[in-house]
Parts: structure tokens; sequence; C-alpha cells
């Protein structure tokens, strides 16, 4: 059987069509939309988390979007994308693979949520610091590697990582405009033949967000479309 992602759309699960773009294996993508901002049932029907990326494979369900990501790179795509333990910069690719969903993405997460909640600048300070050292952080790194995160080698560290620097600034206005790295490594990442054919089938409403400043929120697009 062919191996279906479903992906929620604007959201984390875009990783995945792009990574089987990038592998250039065969799936059936599976469109949820949210309701309007969260899951929708269809989701919840096979995850009863209500979260996505999910995968079914045969007999197989799967969640998790690294789980997922490793899954598919080893069962569908001979390894393609991850370095092995022999690679040379095994360490970074195993390190900025888990800084995405480790570090990464929480930080903004938490930003998210406490813009929700009753107002609190000094917590909301802090974890914004927080959040730009990781962004230096990275920003660094990709300078000095000139191109991916893990060094030479566009794996799946990258494909972990775009999505909260792109898609997920819609849930809160992340400026990068003072990280000439990212933003570099972003239009590299707009250039590669499988993000673009990714998004065209997941998200083809979607801009490409690799822009210094925040795109459109997303409740506001809600709003436009009169969704909310």
């Amino acid at each position: 059987m062919v191996l279906t992602v479903h992906h929620l759309q604007a959201s984390q699960s875009e990783r995945l069509p792009w990574l089987c773009e990038e592998l250039q294996i065969p799936y059936n993508l599976n469109l949820h939309q949210r309701a309007p901002i969260f899951s929708p049932q269809s989701i919840k029907d096979i995850n009863p988390l209500g979260q996505a990326p999910i995968i079914q494979d045969g007999p197989l369900t799967l969640a998790e979007s690294a789980a997922c990501v490793e899954y598919i790179i080893h069962v569908h795509g001979n390894g393609a994308l991850a370095l092995t333990p022999t690679h040379k910069d095994y360490p970074s690719y195993l390190y900025w693979f888990h800084f995405a969903n480790g570090n990464l993405q929480p930080q903004l997460l938490l930003l998210v949520q406490l813009g929700h909640a009753s107002p609190n600048p000094s917590a909301t300070e802090r974890y914004a610091q927080r959040l730009h050292a990781s962004l230096a952080l990275m920003d660094a790194r990709l300078l000095a590697t000139g191109a991916w995160l893990a060094g030479e080698d566009f794996t799946a560290a990258d494909i972990m990582t775009v999505f909260t620097l792109t898609t997920m600034r819609m849930f809160h206005p992340l400026d990068l405009s003072h990280y000439p790295g990212i933003l570099s490594y972003l239009e590299r990442v707009a250039q590669r033949e499988g993000y673009s054919k990714a998004r065209a089938k997941a998200d083809p409403e979607l801009e490409l967000m690799i822009e210094g400043k925040p795109p459109r929120p997303f409740r506001d697009r809600l709003k436009a479309e009169g969704k909310l």
C-alpha cells in the first residue's frame, strides 16, 4: 500500500509532504482544514489527541513529527536525508534535528499561548529573550555553514526546522529581520523543487513567508474569509 500523509493545513505537518517530495517517494496526501483554528474532527478520528501530522502505512498509524520523519526516511527513503554516525556532521545533524521540536518550536509556542493569556509583560519579555537567543545561535550556525543546519548537506534537520521560521509566525508576530543567516537560509529553502511542490500541494493558499517581517496573522485571515 502507498503511504498516506494526513496534513492539517497551516501546521507543522507541512514537514511530511515536503519530506516525501524531497525523497521522491509515492504518497497519498489527505488535507484537513482547521475548524476554524484547531483540529477538525477528521483528525481526532485518527489521533485522539487531535494532533497532526499522522501517517498511515498499511496497518500502521503513527503521529508525532519527528517519529513520522524518521519512519519515512528509514522505511521508505532508504535512509536518505539522515546522516549516519560515520558522517563528519552527524553530531550537528542530531543536534539541529532535535533542536527544532525540543527547543525552538516550544519557545515560540509559549509566546503564542502567552499572547492569549492575561497580560504578563515580564514573562513575555523573558521568554522572548530565550527565543531570540535560540535564533541568534541558529543564525550564527547558518552564517558559518553558508548552507544548511547540519553542514554542507541538506538533511531532515532542515525539514524539521523551517515550519517554525515560516508558517508558525502566522500565530505569533516573530520578526526575523535581524537574522541575515536565517533569511538567506529561507531563500535557499524556497528555491528547492521539493519545497515548492509540497507547498503547492499541501498549502496552496499560503505565501512562502520567508521575509523578515511577520506574515499576516492567521486570525486576520480567518476574519477576512468570514470564518471567525
